[in-house]
Order: structure tokens, then C-alpha cells, then sequence
């Protein structure tokens, strides 16, 4: 189930920081340029003896906490076995016939001891044409000085790669977001708690794999364009195959090709993939992000709810090692399961008014226009006004874990109807921090309604830049049968966001988009 996106107004952030950054470029240009210089100079002393500064692979025995962990029992003045180690330098200390650097992996840093006398002259001597971020493999054998500083003593050593750039917290630092956003590779080498944050990220998708994989679920993947984008509401990316002189359009979700698997027998499939939206950018928002779709035949809404809170309830404890999380000044309790509540219930306690009275056009476009919202009837579909109308009276309040459910017809156009109330369907989403998590059905498996419900949408083209064509193909899936199916999104950025206390979406992306500098 494609969680629904609402359009945003083009955040202008990227503009208020350009002149910032090439300010900063400016004002540093002198030091900076004696800095990359004296690397220079180096870098041509390397080549000038020979020695190919951007070296070969290296062959490594451990990592810095392999090391670590190996030897902790290593009492001052102890020594253990030979090691082959590398990293980045990111700390020196010289002392005349001998020196200490600070190497760093990904994981950690580790002290090498580099003395004259067990190096010999012409290999000492190269210490001097070494900078801070260049990369250098190290092999001698573990010890703890005096001091009680796990160490390695160095026998030999091999530079592996030069950087020209100084590391910038050797520097001025990152001072301003949107240089650690345009240049994530700078925000990673000198910022702990971002890397930190993406190594989570990884964890997090891999304990989302091995949950799902443990319950029986295949993983498969599923085009990235297609001839028709469906299966959420989202203006997609358009794209022209030369070959096949085709428009094509990239994804906006992976559901209806998902929903085709189940038709094949499949039953229980996930897809954990990029999906693109030709939308704002926002705090929330990214025109690129990763989208979790399951599905599974003989399941429903309900089943879906358990599984969401399995999902989360695993990860919180495999990952953090706790339900409770703090996001920006809260801590949440995230152990299922979770409140639930109706929309119904939810307008009414907000809004004073019950959803079948929103359903009213009449009634919720006045409501709107009471209160400001940005929706008209000549130009707003009532799917709209009531999605915004639950943005501006429900969302602020859903702080804590909440299963809103029963949306209404107009919302929902792929899922089932409710049997007792035709007008509101079986589907769920999940909020937390004042953000829709995931989102659910009951997946409507009738043929026959799905084409009504489809060409309900494509009538609203001209008032509904997010309204699609008649997908005729996924329509003959579904007259081949699909069983009773329950199917579940979830968007990986925000959850991630939740789980790290991440406050933009920015941050837990590697790569965000951003408009490119003038």
C-alpha cells in the first residue's frame, strides 16, 4: 500500500545557503590554498622517489576494533601478534625518531607507533610527506605502551592514498547544512553521529529483511519505469525510450506489479526499492525514496496491522535494544500494540464533525475555506479537502503510536469496502510524531469495482494532476483472480528519521536532491 503524498510548495533552502557557501570558499581561498599547496609539494616528493602516492590494495588482517577487542586484556608493556592494518590519518604526533598517528577505519581509530630505528632512514623520512585524510596501510605487532595505549608498532608502512584537501575539521569546520548535505562526503569523514546515523540506516533495513524473510516473505523486485505510473497518488517523472520511441514513466510505487505477483501465486512477496514523485521538497519530502510494499493472499487490513507493529516492535529491539525512543523533545513508547482509533472517532474529537459530514463536498469545502486551507471546489478534488482537512485538525495531535482506520472511499481507491458501510473502506495508517509511517489495506480484488474506482480517478483529470490513466492490464490481473489480500507500505526515510532522531529527511538520505549551485 503506496502511502499517499501531498503535494508541497518547492522548498527555496537550497537559495539562502549558496551565497553562504561561496562566501565561506572566499574568505578561506588564502589559507586554504597554502594547505592543498604544501599537499601538492608532497604529493610530488612521492611521485619524484618513485612511489605511486594512490597505491595498490592492501592486503588487511584486522580492522581497528578487531584489534581491540583481540588484545583487551593486554596489560602495559605487553605485546601480541603481528597485525596488517589501514585507515585515514586523522591525528599525528611527532617526536623527533619517532612519531604516533591515529588511523581510522570505519568503525574506529587505533595509535601506531613509527620509530627511526625499526623503520630505517629513507622510510622515516617519507613521515614528512604525510598529511592528515591521506590513507596509509601500517603491519607490525600489537602492543600497550606505558601509558596503557593499545598500539600497533609499526615494522612497515605503505601510503595508500593522498588527499589534497585538508580535513575540514583541521580546517574551519562544516559551518553551514547545506554544504554537509551537497557534500556528503566531507559530512561523513568529519562527523561521527552522521555516519552513525546511515550505519543505522543499514541495520535497520537489514533486521526489516530478516524479519520479513523469517515470516516466509519472498523478496522480489519490480520495474523501475513502466507505461502507465499507478498504484498511489503522486505526479510522476516522465522518461522517452529511444529504441522503442516510448514515453515511460518512473515509478510511483511498486503495488500493482506487486499485486500481479500475488495473481501468480506468489503469496507473500515484499519489495524494498526506490520510487520517485514529481513533487515539493520539504523536511518530509524527497522526489526520491525508499518504499517498503508488502502483500500477502489470505490476509487483510487487520493482518497488516500486526505485522506493522511487528515490524517496528522487531527493529526497535534488534537494532536499539528498546521500545523507547526519543524524538526531538518527546520519548515515545513504540511496543505494540498500538492505540487504534477511526476517522470517524478522529474528526469528531478534533473537528467536531463525524466523516460521513466531511464527506459532504458542501460541508468540508466550507470547513476548509473556514479555516484557510488551500483546497477549492473548481480546482480541489473532495479526496483532497478531506486529506487536508485531516492534516491541519487530526495529525498535530497523533504524537504517540496511533492505527487511524476506516477511510473513506474518496481516499482510497484501491482498497476494499468496509461490508457494514460501503462508504468507507478496510485501511489503515499508522502515525507517529505527527507523521504518517505506513499505510494499509484491504486490497480490493473485484474487477469490476477497481475499473469503476479507476475511472472515477481518470474523471477528475482536469482538476487532478495526480489522477492516472485506466491501468486495462492490471484490471485483466485481476479478472484472472486474486485472492483475498491484505498489503502494507512503509516509508523507509521516515521511519529512519523516527528511529535517529533525525529532524529532516535530508538526513537520512546520503544524496538528497538539490537544485545545483548557481
Amino acid at each position: 500500500m503506496s502511502g499517499k503524498v501531498t503535494p508541497q510548495t518547492m522548498s527555496e533552502e537550497n537559495e539562502e545557503h549558496e551565497e553562504n557557501e561561496e562566501h565561506e570558499e572566499n574568505e578561506e581561498h588564502g589559507g586554504l590554498a597554502d594547505q592543498v599547496a604544501s599537499r601538492r609539494k608532497n604529493l610530488e616528493a612521492w611521485r619524484e622517489a618513485g612511489i605511486d602516492p594512490y597505491g595498490q590494495g592492501y592486503k588487511l588482517t584486522h580492522s581497528a576494533s578487531h584489534i581491540k577487542q583481540e588484545w583487551a586484556g593486554l596489560e602495559a608493556g605487553e605485546e601480541g601478534t603481528e597485525v596488517s592494518f589501514a585507515g585515514r590519518l586523522v591525528g599525528r604526533r611527532d617526536m623527533g625518531k619517532a612519531a604516533f598517528l591515529d588511523i581510522a577505519d570505519r568503525d574506529d581509530s587505533l595509535q601506531v607507533y613509527l620509530r627511526l630505528n625499526n623503520l630505517g632512514e629513507e622510510s622515516y623520512k617519507r613521515l614528512g610527506w604525510v598529511d592528515l585524510g591521506d590513507f596509509l596501510g601500517v603491519k607490525g605487532q600489537v602492543f600497550r605502551t606505558k601509558r596503557g595505549e593499545l598500539s600497533i608498532k609499526v615494522s612497515e608502512w605503505t601510503m595508500l592514498s593522498k588527499a589534497m584537501m585538508p580535513p575540514p575539521e583541521k580546517w574551519h569546520g562544516l559551518k553551514d547544512t547545506e554544504i554537509r548535505y551537497r557534500r556528503r562526503y566531507v559530512d561523513l569523514l568529519s562527523n561521527p553521529e552522521v555516519r552513525q546515523n546511515f550505519v543505522l540506516r543499514s541495520k535497520i533495513i537489514s533486521s526489516m529483511r530478516k524479519y520479513l524473510d523469517g515470516l516466509g516473505f519472498l523478496e522480489v523486485e519490480t520495474p523501475n519505469m513502466a507505461s502507465l505510473a499507478g498504484g498511489a497518488s503522486a505526479r510522476p517523472f516522465m522518461t522517452h525510450h529511444n529504441a522503442l520511441d516510448l514515453q515511460l514513466y518512473l515509478r510511483i510505487a511498486t503495488e500493482l506489479y506487486l499485486k500481479r505477483c500475488i495473481v501468480g501465486g506468489m503469496e507473500k512477496v515484499y519489495e524494498i526499492g526506490r520510487v520517485f514523485r514529481n513533487e515539493g521538497i520539504s523536511t518530509r519530502h524527497n522526489p526520491e525514496f525508499t518504499l517498503l510494499e508488502i502483500y500477502e493472499a489470505y490476509s487483510d487490513f487487520e493482518g497488516m496491522v500486526e505485522l506493522t507493529e511487528g515490524i517496528i516492535g522487531h527493529i526497535c529491539k534488534d537494532v536499539l535494544g528498546t521500545y523507547e525512543v526519543q524524538y526531538e523533545d518527546r520519548t515515545l513508547n513504540l511496543e505494540p500494540p498500538f492505540r487504534r482509533a477511526t476517522m470517524d472517532e478522529l474528526f469528531k474529537e478534533y473537528a467536531g464533525k463525524g466523516i460521513h459530514e466531511i464527506r459532504d463536498p458542501e460541508t468540508a469545502f466550507a470547513l476548509a475555506k473556514e479555516h484557510s486551507l488551500d483546497v477549492h471546489p473548481t480546482k480541489s478534488t473532495i479526496a483532497h479537502c478531506i486529506d487536508k482537512l485531516f492534516e491541519h485538525f487530526v495529525e498535530p495531535h497523533l504524537v504517540d503510536p496511533c492505527v487511524v482506520t476506516e477511510y473513506p472511499i474518496e481516499l482510497s481507491p484501491l482498497a476494499k469496502r468496509k461490508p457494514d458501510d460501503p462508504d468507507l473502506t478496510e485501511r489503515f495508517e499508522l502515525f507517529i510524531a505527527n507523521r504518517e509511517v505506513a499505510n494499509a489495506f484491504s486490497e480490493l480484488n473485484d474487477p469490476v469495482d477497481q475499473k469503476g474506482r479507476f475511472e472515477a480517478q481518470a474523471a477528475n483529470k482536469d482538476i487532478d494532476d495526480e489522477a492516472h490513466p485506466i491501468d486495462d492490464d492490471y484490471i485483466m490481473a485481476l479478472e484472472y483472480g486474486m485472492p483475498p489480500t491484505g498489503g502494507m507500505g512503509m516509508g523507509i526515510d521516515r521511519l529512519v528519521m523516527l528511529l535517529t532522531n533525525s529532524s529532516s529527511i535530508r538526513d537520512v538520505i546520503l544524496f538528497p536532491l538539490l537544485r545545483p549551485r548557481k
